[in-house]
C-alpha cells in the first residue's frame, strides 16, 4: 500500500473519532441539560444514562462520517460551512424533531425513511419521553451504525480514487 494511502486512511478514522468524540460531549450536555429543563423522571438512571450515551455517539459517528463524505472532493475550505449549514437545515424538519413523521405526507415520509435525523430523534424520544430500555432504541443504533459504515466505506472509496 502507498504510504500516503495509508497515513490518508489513519488520519480518516482519527478525524472521525475526533469528531464523534465532540459530538458526543456536547450531544450528551445537551440531552441532560434539555432533559433536566423538561423535567423527566429518573433522568439519572445509570442505565438510562448509558443508553442515552450510546444514542448520541451512534448519531454522531453517522453524523460525522456524512459530513466527511460530502467534504471528499471540495477544495475550498469555506463550501463545507455553507453545504453543512443547509444540510442541517434540510435534515432536521423531516426529521419528526418538530412534527410527527405520522402527519407528513407521503412524500416526505420517504424522505424521513433515509434523514438519519429520524432515527436519533426516534431513539431519544423513545428513551426520555417514553421511558423505555434497549428494546426502544435497538432497531435506532442499528440503522445509524450501518447508516455510518456505508458513509464510512464510500468516503474511502472516494479518497483512494483521488489519490
Amino acid at each position: 500500500m502507498h504510504p500516503r494511502l495509508q497515513m490518508n486512511t489513519g488520519r480518516r478514522r482519527f478525524l472521525i473519532g475526533a469528531g464523534a468524540l465532540k459530538g458526543l460531549m456536547a450531544g450528551f450536555v445537551l440531552t441532560i441539560i434539555g432533559g433536566l429543563i423538561a423535567g423527566i423522571p429518573r433522568l439519572w438512571d445509570p442505565v438510562r444514562l448509558v443508553y442515552l450515551a450510546l444514542v448520541v455517539l451512534v448519531a454522531s459517528i453517522a453524523m460525522i462520517s456524512f459530513m466527511f463524505l460530502v467534504m471528499v472532493r471540495v477544495d475550498d475550505p469555506l463550501v463545507p460551512r455553507a453545504i453543512f449549514g443547509v444540510l442541517n437545515t434540510l435534515l432536521f424538519f423531516p426529521s419528526g424533531a418538530v412534527y410527527p413523521v405520522e402527519a407528513f405526507p407521503g412524500w416526505l415520509r420517504w424522505i424521513s425513511i433515509v434523514d438519519p435525523f429520524t432515527y436519533t430523534v426516534h431513539a431519544l424520544r423513545n428513551l426520555t419521553v417514553k421511558n423505555t430500555g434497549i428494546e426502544g432504541i435497538y432497531k435506532d443504533v442499528l440503522v445509524l451504525a450501518g447508516f455510518s459504515v456505508i458513509m464510512i466505506l464510500a468516503s474511502i472509496a472516494l479518497f483512494k480514487r483521488q489519490l
